[in-house]
């Protein structure tokens, strides 16, 4: 995720802010320009200008949700009052608004998911929702547990998201019970849209013979895999080939791992860079853990090799500052031979879609 400045005066501002701290100028972000806008109050009709900045006297909308609280992306004032963004058009379910914990919920939910939009279009990766493709667009669902316990999954085209998942309590009690290293809403969004993105980029594409070479055979029976997985485990050597145990369950979790792992990697090291940060450790004399994030980790044309040698150098340092402050690794994860393998078929996949 990149930094972003109020246009008005220059402060840095960050991708959920509705409001300078500085100026107060209301903010709001404009997807298709990948941009914070500084906007005037509104007009009778609820429409915003622009107030400064390139896109000065331009005029928008809030999303519809932005009465909820729960998203600052913009759409142009002509589609109107109803209009939703472009992260919040593929919202199939939400939650019941009248039980306040719920809108709590939701708000953290929807951070999450505005990050996985916000990536998937600064890579420009298909989007396309329920309106659009009735039968197998993306869409999302988040349910609270009603008579069953609602487990967060992908299903032709919809992921649902547990509304327990958002209590930081409940969500490490289940990373615990099933022995997690990693357990986050940005992390299921991350990976659950990897299934969808097999359907879109993998299923009936020429790329399918080389998954089945580094992932597997996905026609594989899935119930009968995990079945399998839950009862045994992942094998004892996973982690040679695995980027993580879950990922042993069934090609398709393979791939959905990492997935993840991929968006993870794009959006912290895109951090780095609107920081500047560059690393030259004292003690190291190979320079493994050198690098300096100057680079534009969306360019179509970055080798797979900048990305990886700079994200085990970053995640190295992030690791060592959290264990300074007593919390656990940012990223408890090795990348073997056959991981960066894996991670460069997806580089390469997302990087040639039209």
């Amino acid at each position: 995720m990149r930094l972003f400045a109020c246009p008005a005066c220059r402060l840095v501002v960050f991708f959920e802010n509705t409001v300078c701290e500085r100026c107060a100028s209301a903010l709001g972000y404009e997807p298709s320009a990948n941009t914070m806008l500084a906007l005037s109050a509104p007009d009778a009709e609820g429409v915003h200008t622009a107030a400064a900045g390139r896109h000065e006297g331009e005029r928008y909308r809030y999303c519809a949700n932005y009465t909820h609280g729960v998203c600052n992306w913009l759409v142009p004032a002509d589609e109107g009052p109803a209009a939703l963004c472009r992260a919040c058009r593929h919202n199939v379910v939400i939650p019941d608004l009248s039980a306040p914990a719920n809108l709590a919920a939701w708000r953290r939910i929807e951070l999450a998911k505005h990050r996985l939009v916000y990536t998937a279009l600064r890579l420009e990766l298909p989007l396309v929702d329920r309106t659009e493709r009735p039968d197998d667009g993306l869409g999302f669902q988040f349910l609270a547990d009603d008579a069953a316990r609602v487990m967060s999954g992908h299903a032709h085209g919809i992921i649902t998201i547990a509304l327990a998942e958002a209590d930081d309590a409940e969500r490490e009690a289940r990373r615990t019970q099933l022995h997690e290293p990693y357990r986050t809403l940005v992390g299921h969004f991350r990976h659950e849209v990897g299934h969808w993105y097999w359907d879109q980029l993998v299923r009936d594409t020429p790329a399918r013979a080389r998954f089945t070479e580094l992932f597997g055979d996905s026609d594989q029976d899935y119930a009968a895999a995990l079945e399998q997985y839950y009862q045994s485990g992942p094998p004892a050597d996973w982690q040679a080939s695995l980027v993580s145990a879950y990922a042993a369950a069934h090609p398709w979790e393979d791939f959905a791992e990492t997935w993840a792992h991929y968006f993870h990697i794009v959006d912290t090291l895109e951090t780095g860079g609107s920081y500047r940060i560059s690393l030259t450790p004292k003690l190291d004399f190979d320079q493994l853990l050198t690098t300096s994030l100057d680079f534009d980790v969306y360019a179509a044309e970055l080798p797979l090799t900048t990305l990886i040698d700079a994200w085990i150098a970053l995640s190295t340092a992030l690791n060592s500052f959290n264990r300074s402050m007593g919390l656990a690794d940012a990223y408890p994860f090795v990348l073997a031979p056959r991981v960066i393998e894996k991670l460069g078929f997806i580089h390469e996949l997302v990087r040639s879609t039209d």
